[in-house]
Formats: C-alpha cells, structure tokens, sequence
C-alpha cells in the first residue's frame, strides 16, 4: 500500500476538548495499514557516556550492532560513536552527525555537571543537540518541529535553563540565534511528541526492555490516546532493510468511518491510578475514554486482583464467556456495555509472552481477505486467530 493511500485512510480534525485528532475518513479493516511515518529526528536515549557493557547501535540508524560485527567508528569523536556500515558512516555525516554533532557531543561529555545528573537531562541534552543541527541541515523539518503540539511550562523552566545555558556556552549551534524561548518550546515538543524506540525483546534487565533512541513522527504526533486503543504501531528497527527507523501503524479490528483512530501512550495493562498518573504528568491531561470511566468505580481491591491477574479469562466465569463469545466482537473491542469493557480486549488482542505486555494486530490483509494472523507488535511473535 503506497503512501498516499494508507493516509487517504485518515483525516485530521478537531475534536472539542481533544484538540487535533485523527479520524477515519472510510471504514477500516483490522490490520489495515492507515500511516507509514518516517521521523524528522532520531537520537539515542542512552547515557552520554555509555557503560562498558550496553548493547552497542549504530548512531545513525540505530540498528543494533552484533559484537561479532566489525563497526565503523568515527574517529573525530574524542569519544567513537559507531555505525554499522561505512554508507551509514557516510549518510550520517551529512545529517545526523555532522560535524557540530560530533564536536557538541564530544564537549558535552566532557562536562562534569552535566554526566552527573540524571539520565532524563542528558537524553535532552541529546535531544536538543538533533534538533539544532536540524534548523542546520534541514531548516524546513526543523520548521515541522517547532509546529508540533507543546509549550515550555513552569514545571519544566528549571531543567530548560541549565541546558539552554549549558549548550549556548560551550557549542553554540552554527546558522541559529538561540533563545530561552525557543529551548524549553523545543523540549516541550519532545515531551509530548517523541515516541520510544525500544531495545530488541531479547535484551532485558530486570524483565524490561531500555529505550535505544527516541523518534519525533511528525504525522503519528497528531494520534490522541485512549486506554483501549484501536490502532497499534510496529516498528522494524533491527530487519527493515531500509527506512528501517519509520513506524507503521495498524488497525486492531475494524471500525466504521468517522470514528476516532487512537493510539496508547504506554501499554494497555497499566492499572487506572498509573495510568493517570502517567498522562497527568507526561502529557498535562486526564483521561476519561470508557475503560477509565468504568475502572474509576473500581474499589482499590478490585484494581488489585486485576492486576494480579493478567490473564483476563480468570475474570470471566463460564457464563460470561458464552455472552461474550456471542456478542459482536468489535462492539466489545471499542468498550461497549461491560462491566469489564476491556475484558475482551486483554483476552483477545494483548500478547501473552511473559514480560512482553504488547498488543496483538492482525497482519495486512491479502486480497481483502482479513489475516488470521496476531502479531505483537513488542515480541514479534505470531498467533493464529483461527478461534476468534
């Protein structure tokens, strides 16, 4: 499916009280494709002096680099970045790691106070370092950057100062008047906007998986979150063999025209009080799609079993599921009348796998024929859909 006609799949609008949103503008299918995205910045979330034993990507397109592979280093970087090939070596010059890259990073990590803070401030340090060179390398994306939703607040006035100050003294960017304005209104973008690109599912600590680089998609930016998402977005980092940094998204199951296409922000199993504690704080709104209005009812003892319980059937007893199994079942994917509005979408749509928690999609369609095919889009793995 070519790119104008998965976009011709979905139509920008504004919603009251949401804002700009994305909408079907036909009737979609489940697994449809309705968005290839490329990002307009990519940086690494990794600590501006790696540890010894981190996994090693390459810092153009953030493949992961197998130790048995032998990576090409830049040696103008007091400390090497590393790429997986020459021509990433070669592309990435000429954009992402530009020369001013290569010597801001360099000087950045040589400064104490900023290696002792935390990782979050030296991720934005990354970050606003990308997006300087982009209103160098490419002044019209940079433009589609400033255009996104986000603006500095108060809260954020403190961590926007020390790297506004930090950066305009010891690498200024070329080609840019920097401003206080413009720093916090840049970080602000990336709060709202950046989506985590995650580190392979075979590489964890603890049962989690790190972020590897965060990405700014500037059409993807303008999905709302619902708790019961009906799209879900694949990313092919590690096997794409080109524009392997892009992200697709697809639908769940099917929905009619008009409705709104949603995205979750974080995975679907987060209990009520996280989750709002989460979209309070990261994205300055509180939401009220139909699972959180039911769940908000919800006694302190009835969120615990259910997250005690992350396989949905032992919420369910035999009866409710004959109802469920014979109730429409994109009714009771979007949340309809339930008093677990979500019960059939854990059960059908959220993957199994132990420590993954990622949501199933079905495969494209072939010949408007629906696939039977599930695939995470965490693990990667594969389930058959026969039995629904």
């Amino acid at each position: 499916m070519s790119m104008d006609e998965t976009e011709s799949a979905l139509r920008l609008v504004e919603i009251e009280g949401r804002g700009r949103a994305l909408v079907a503008s036909q009737p979609l299918k489940a697994g449809q494709i309705v968005l290839r995205d490329s990002p307009i910045v990519v940086y690494s979330a990794l600590p501006l002096i790696k540890h010894q034993f981190s996994a090693s990507y390459c810092d153009n397109c953030f493949r992961m680099i197998p130790l048995s592979t032998n990576a090409t280093p830049c040696t103008s970087c007091s400390y090497n970045h590393l790429f997986c090939s020459p021509n990433c070596f070669t592309a990435a010059i000429g954009s992402s790691h530009s020369p001013w890259v290569c010597q801001a990073l360099s000087r950045l990590r040589e400064c104490p106070s900023l290696i002792s803070q935390p990782l979050e401030l030296q991720v934005q340090a990354r970050f606003l370092i990308a997006a300087y060179n982009l209103a160098f390398v490419s002044p019209s994306q940079f433009q589609v950057l400033v255009s996104l939703q986000g603006q500095g607040s108060p809260s954020d006035a403190p961590s926007a100062q020390f790297l506004h100050s930090l950066i305009s003294s010891i690498c200024p960017p070329p080609s840019l008047s920097l401003s206080m304005e413009l720093t916090a209104a840049l970080l602000a973008k990336d709060k709202l906007n950046a989506f985590g690109l995650m580190g392979p599912f075979s590489i964890q600590k603890d049962g989690q998986r790190s972020v590897r680089a965060y990405g700014i998609y500037p059409k993807a930016s303008f999905f709302n979150h619902d708790c019961l998402p009906n799209v879900c977005r694949f990313d092919y980092l590690d096997s794409a063999p080109d524009h392997n940094t892009d992200i697709i998204v697809r639908m769940i199951h099917d929905v009619p025209q008009g409705r709104e296409i949603c995205l979750s922000y974080f995975p679907v199993n987060l209990n009520y009080s996280i989750r709002q504690k989460r979209l309070l704080e990261d994205y300055g709104f509180t939401c009220d799609c139909d699972r959180c209005k039911v769940e908000a009812n919800w006694s302190d003892n009835e969120a615990d079993a259910i997250d005690d319980n992350e396989n949905e059937e032992e919420l369910m007893d035999e009866d409710d599921e004959e109802q469920m199994a014979a109730s429409d079942t994109e009714q009771e994917a979007a949340g309809g009348d339930t008093d677990f509005p979500h019960a059939y979408f854990f059960l059908r749509y959220m993957c199994n796998q132990e420590n993954c928690w990622g949501t199933l999609a079905p495969l494209p369609p072939s010949d408007s024929s629906p696939s039977k095919l599930m695939e995470c889009n965490v693990c990667g793995n594969l389930k058959n859909d026969e039995n629904y």
